[in-house]
């Protein structure tokens, strides 16, 4: 008994084990302790935790497999709907797929325990906590799994686990944006507590009214309160302040302390979309024109192309790995997100894009028409393509006169 609590307060770490990647709560070298509550106060941290977890949660993980015509949407299989619907009782599709989203941003690692029935057929997914979970090899080549949550210790080997792994490569698991970049995020909170600080301790006046001589108590009492009465105030804005007997009016500009605070903060904002991938812009922060172009389409393709797209594969590969069988697989079955939603152009943009797919043939009315929420015509599924383009010779050569026409 003595030798378990030893071994459960103290636990070993080798190079079979990936504890030194937990992000638990860490000091950074500013005094700040970052952990995932202190690290969300943060507004670019919540901005982009939000923005990508929310964008990837929003796209519909589809299932496919190799028909006759090409591949085929298969709805017939039970992992459409886990994936695709709902993953577990509680949660819809958006719900496990945006947690799992940001359990990769924030700790590297999204971890789901797979339910199974009696006979080894998927049921349902359950999100586990990643700041819970330790991963170890064992000698048999598997990975163990290892977490305790309302008090129960739950041990599963990769059999039972989905293990989505972020950026690094290693089995045991991604790293942590919360841990390599602490430093970033404890910097940020310090300037934040310091600016706090500023304004709940400092004297920040707008600027002081100056006198020739020493006011009277009475003098003094109608400049303190009249004065404020009358000009102080958001509804006193503009008005114009009379002054007179060498009164003066003296505005107090922002100090150099002051000035190198507002600066830090603006390069933290900075500084913690470099760790996400985010372009500022893209969380409101708009101080410097973006270089992914200028239109909204033209900034959310280069935001798919250098910021979702890996993070997109991942989920793909890990889910076509871990939750189909080699069987499966091998039939050209595999999952892949839709992202045509996120890719969808204006009216404008939309209707030259289907005009150009319907007149050289590779877009049918059908497929349009499915492309915009609406139902199939007799006809639309055979490609159509324009004959204006003929040499000058044949003009009118394939013109057909009918019976009955008027010369």
């Amino acid at each position: 008994m003595t030798q378990w609590i030893k071994s459960a307060l103290v636990r070993p770490v080798s190079l079979t084990e990936a504890e030194s990647w937990r992000p638990s709560a860490q000091v950074a070298d500013s005094g700040e302790v970052v952990s995932d509550s202190t690290v969300l106060g943060l507004s670019a941290v919540w901005a982009c935790t939000n923005l990508l977890a929310g964008t990837i949660g929003s796209l519909p993980l589809m299932t496919y497999g190799a028909g006759e015509k090409g591949r085929e949407l298969i709805r017939d299989h039970a992992l459409f709907r886990l994936l695709h619907d709902s993953p577990n009782y509680d949660q819809t599709a958006l719900d496990f797929w945006e947690f799992i989203a940001a359990s990769l941003e924030l700790w590297g690692n999204a971890y789901a325990a797979k339910e199974l029935d009696g006979k080894g057929k998927l049921m349902a997914l359950v999100p586990i906590r990643p700041d819970l979970v330790t991963v170890r090899r064992l000698k048999d080549g598997a990975l163990e799994y290892r977490w305790t949550e309302n008090g129960l210790q739950h041990v599963r080997t990769d059999v039972g686990v989905l293990h989505i792994r972020g950026f690094g490569g290693n089995p045991l698991g991604g790293m942590s944006t919360l841990h390599f970049g602490r430093q970033a995020f404890g910097l940020s909170r310090a300037v934040d507590r310091a600016a706090a600080a500023t304004f709940k301790n400092g004297l920040r006046p707008s600027g002081a009214l100056t006198f020739k001589d020493w006011l009277s108590p009475e003098k003094r009492e109608i400049a303190e309160t009249k004065l404020v009465e009358k000009f102080v105030g958001a509804q006193n804005a503009g008005r114009p302040m009379v002054l007179e007997g060498d009164t003066k009016w003296v505005p107090f500009t922002i100090n150099p302390e002051d000035a190198q605070m507002l600066e830090s903060r603006r390069f933290s904002v900075e500084e913690i979309c470099r760790f996400f991938g985010v372009p500022p812009h893209m969380i409101g922060h708009t101080e410097k024109s973006s270089s992914w172009g200028t239109g909204l389409e033209q900034q959310t393709l280069a935001f798919q192309k250098f910021t979702l797209r890996r993070r997109l594969k991942r989920i793909e590969q890990a889910v076509n790995k871990q939750l189909l069988t080699a069987a499966e697989r091998a039939r050209g079955m595999y999952v892949e997100f839709n992202i045509e939603g996120l890719l969808r152009g204006d009216s404008a943009s939309r209707s030259n894009f289907y005009q150009s797919g319907l007149s050289n043939g590779w877009l049918t009315i059908n497929e349009v028409r499915q492309r915009e929420n609406l139902g199939p015509v007799e006809g639309g599924d055979v490609p159509r393509m324009q004959m204006q383009n003929v040499p000058i010779t044949e003009a009118g050569s394939n013109m057909e006169i009918g019976d009955g026409r008027d010369q």
